[in-house]
């Protein structure tokens, strides 16, 4: 049967599994070049839909936790009696909870299985975002608000796992079509909380808990995907382990234990640590603009509202080109192309931030928004600078437990810049400096190589 998700993307992955092919006219594989994880599953029919809804719904779940927060901070603030340095710690906790509880992804992933991971964390989003609301005070909030992040952080780790090791020929397509959801529910969550909270009477506790009825919904597809521990090749995700036992196994005169190949040494790559310095400044420049970019623009005139909506246009950006750049990326021998127009978006924007914000301030969050989009590849780089799935699961926890770890620092800098300088020179110089070493370690990371081939030198 055709794979109904096989298409555009076997530039760079073949669609065809070893097993397909004679040994004696297999031909000869680009050594720069990662193909797919000959055991991985591959999932057919209405199988390989449902997993396309689960991965959707996931990421539509994996940033209202955060951004539908920070609309109703203010709130929040006085109904729990936080002080404004408790508060400002707030956006610093997700990069925190992600690095922490990230690196724990890959362990589960070998023990139960990458979607029973993925389903167990959006139950844990669910009852995060149900229960923090009505935990009664700061501590409680906090707590639940983690528990929510947990579940996020094992999700973003093993997304392109997920990706990696059931759709291998569709890496650029499907890394755009889950970043575009994830972008999606970034911005859906930042614009739609405050009005879905006036419409629910006006109380705050509402308008967050309304977030985990999506997570809720995220959990049902999942829940077929649960049994699936990849432990053999061929079949569907989900199907009885007796289905997915290939036909030459069979064949076989005595059965052959099953051996787990030991865990990449991750740290002796120097790509996986390109990729992770990459990914720590491109998630250090997206919570500064979170946080910090409707500010800049008040401070120059800019109206409140319109400085909202400034920030919209910069999240919405990441929806149309999250799906185009990965699909992209997959295309090219080097992505570091795109790493350098996104480089130069974002050093133009933050000229004109520090120039005249106020003179085109519509050019500036567009620019930015473009060079936002530096996540959806930095996304794309983990799926395709790794040749198995085991592999990408080592490489999406360090890149991002450790990009994560990068950027904690960065909002709170730019915080104490602006408060002590007077203005928002000094920060936008601290935000462009940063574009530069990003641009690089993004070049470097987009170079043909895997990190198995450097971890075994």
């Amino acid at each position: 049967m055709m794979d109904p998700m096989a298409g555009d993307d076997t530039r760079t992955f073949a669609s065809t599994t070893a097993g397909d092919i004679p040994a004696g006219t297999r031909p000869a594989a680009d050594p720069r070049t990662p193909g797919p994880d000959p055991s991985a599953p591959r999932p057919r029919g209405w199988a390989a839909h449902l997993l396309v809804v689960a991965i959707v719904l996931a990421a539509l779940n994996l940033r209202p936790a955060i951004t539908s927060l920070g609309a109703l901070l203010e709130e929040v603030r006085v109904a729990l009696g936080m002080s404004g340095s408790v508060a400002g710690l707030l956006t610093s906790v997700p990069p925190l909870c992600f690095a922490v509880f990230g690196v724990t992804a890959p362990r589960l992933a070998r023990r139960f299985g990458p979607g029973a991971v993925v389903c167990g964390g959006m139950a844990a989003i669910a009852a995060g975002l149900l229960i923090r609301p009505f935990a009664g005070g700061t501590a409680g909030f906090l707590a639940a608000t983690a528990l929510a992040l947990m579940g996020i952080a094992v999700s973003n780790v093993l997304m392109p796992v997920i990706v990696k090791r059931w759709f291998p020929d569709r890496i650029g397509t499907m890394t755009g079509l889950y970043s575009m959801a994830l972008a999606l529910g970034t911005s859906t969550a930042a614009a739609v909380t405050v009005p879905a909270t006036d419409l629910l009477g006006g109380d705050w506790r509402s308008g967050l808990a309304l977030w985990s009825v999506l997570a809720a919904a995220a959990v049902l597809p999942w829940l077929w995907f649960v049994r699936d521990r990849g432990t053999a090749a061929g079949g569907r995700p989900g199907a009885p382990a007796a289905a997915r036992v290939p036909p030459r196994a069979e064949q076989a005169s005595a059965p052959r234990p099953r051996t787990d190949p030991p865990p990449l040494r991750i740290v002796r790559s120097g790509t996986a640590w390109a990729l992770a310095v990459f990914f720590g400044l491109q998630a250090t420049a997206a919570y500064i603009t979170m946080g910090w970019m409707p500010q800049v623009f008040r401070d120059a005139g800019v109206p409140a509202g319109t400085a909202g909506l400034l920030l919209a246009v910069t999240m919405v950006m990441g929806v149309p080109l999250a799906f185009v750049i990965p699909r992209l990326a997959t295309r090219l021998p080097h992505q570091g192309p795109i790493v350098l127009v996104l480089g130069a978006c974002g050093l133009t924007g933050y000229a004109g931030l520090y120039l005249a914000p106020a003179a085109a301030p519509w050019a500036w969050a567009l620019l930015l928004g473009i060079a936002g989009c530096a996540f959806p590849l930095a996304l794309t780089l983990v799926g395709m600078r790794a040749r198995t799935g085991a592999g990408v699961a080592q490489l999406s926890a360090f890149a991002q437990s450790t990009g994560y770890l990068i950027s904690i620092p960065g909002p709170l800098l730019v915080g104490v810049l602006y408060q002590h300088s007077g203005g928002w020179g000094l920060p936008i110089g601290l935000m462009a400096a940063l574009m530069v070493p990003q641009t690089v370690f993004g070049w470097l990371a987009g170079r043909a190589r895997t990190v198995e081939d450097e971890a075994a030198r």
